[in-house]
């Protein structure tokens, strides 16, 4: 049987996981035509939240998806704000 921990690690893996090509892409091509600032704004700080409570409650897969998951969203609107 998996642990109640080892899933909540397995299902962060994924989640940050599936940012990690389009931060490459905004990255390599210096383009962030089709990425919403609105929605990376809202995204961040409800990911800067969501890092926040999992530290308040000392739920460590879900600290370390939203930290490692913040980086990446910071990147993503950092390259919008550059590249437009």
């Amino acid at each position: 049987m998996i642990s109640a921990d080892a899933l909540g690690f397995i299902a962060a893996t994924l989640t940050t996981a599936a940012f990690i090509p389009q931060a490459w892409l905004t990255w390599k091509t210096r383009r962030a035509d089709g990425v919403s600032l609105g929605m990376y704004v809202v995204f961040t700080t409800g990911v800067a939240l969501w890092l926040a409570y999992g530290m308040l409650i000392n739920a460590w897969p879900v600290v370390v998806a939203n930290a490692v998951t913040l980086l990446l969203a910071l990147f993503i609107l950092a390259m919008k704000l550059r590249f437009g």
